[in-house]
């Protein structure tokens, strides 16, 4: 794994850690308006990397399929979504507005705020793995400048994530370096299913398209169940339609003009 790969899926993880060590720059809660702005600028950032990163180069990478170049991309999509559901409904978890879900309810509060973010960072981690993995493949058609915007894409989403997993844990009372930590963790699992994605590359890059929609699929599974329906509750939800629409603005400039 050379030095362009390793610094690419280290990024992600950067940006959660970063995201995590506002716990020693704010006060001990994010006001309900600023978590609606967080929240939707990720959603803005994953809708955009979802189609441009990860479904567009999908498309393009079947294109020998001639009319039936689109099977690979909705096969894919549609089993990252039931992935995740399944995810959902077999794992104890909490989702972002703090509503508990899942079969053991024993796990402490604070332990499925941090499962919940811990299980979105996976198909995250492998949406950048894929890419890479397609990058040093040479035949794939993903340049090394696409697989940054990515990595750059999740990264400037993770940041706010971060915050929003360890500001709750600070206003529960813990402290502040232990929810820094907590935070920090909750992001390892990205460059490690980046890390083993790249690994497996020989069985990767057969299936390229299907994976890089299954990414994408997850991605807005995510989109969909946690981050939209959390920007838009109760009042002053504009914020999060605002800040949506910078996320996924930003995230289109970033992949056009590296990609």
């Amino acid at each position: 794994m050379n030095t362009e790969v390793l610094l690419g899926i280290l990024i992600p993880f950067a940006g959660t850690s970063l995201g995590a060590a506002m716990v020693f720059v704010l006060k001990n809660s994010i006001s309900e308006n600023l978590q609606k702005i967080l929240t939707g600028f990720a959603a803005g950032v994953m809708v955009a990397a979802s189609f441009w990163s990860l479904l567009e180069p999908a498309l393009e990478s079947s294109e020998g399929m001639g009319n039936l170049s689109f099977i690979p991309a909705a096969v894919g999509f549609l089993i990252g979504v039931g992935f995740l559901l399944l995810l959902d409904e077999i794992t104890p978890h909490m989702h972002m507005d703090n509503q508990v879900e899942g079969p053991r309810s024993g796990l402490k509060r604070t332990t499925k705020l941090i499962l919940a973010v811990t299980l979105h960072n996976i198909p995250e981690g492998m949406a950048v793995g894929v890419v890479y993995a397609g990058f040093l493949s040479g035949n794939t058609g993903l340049s090394g400048a696409g697989a940054l915007a990515l990595a750059l894409g999740i990264a400037i989403q993770n940041f706010p994530e971060g915050a929003i997993v360890s500001m709750p844990l600070r206003a529960e009372g813990m402290g502040k370096g232990k929810t820094f930590l907590f935070g920090v963790l909750s992001g390892i699992v990205e460059p490690l299913a980046a890390a083993l994605t790249i690994v497996a590359a020989g069985a990767v890059v057969p299936v390229m398209p299907y994976l890089l929609a299954f990414a994408a699929g997850a991605m807005m599974y995510v989109v969909v169940e946690e981050l939209i329906p959390e920007m838009s509750e109760g009042k002053h939800s504009n914020w999060g339609t605002i800040a949506f629409s910078l996320g996924f603005v930003l995230m289109m400039i970033l992949d056009v003009a590296l990609g």
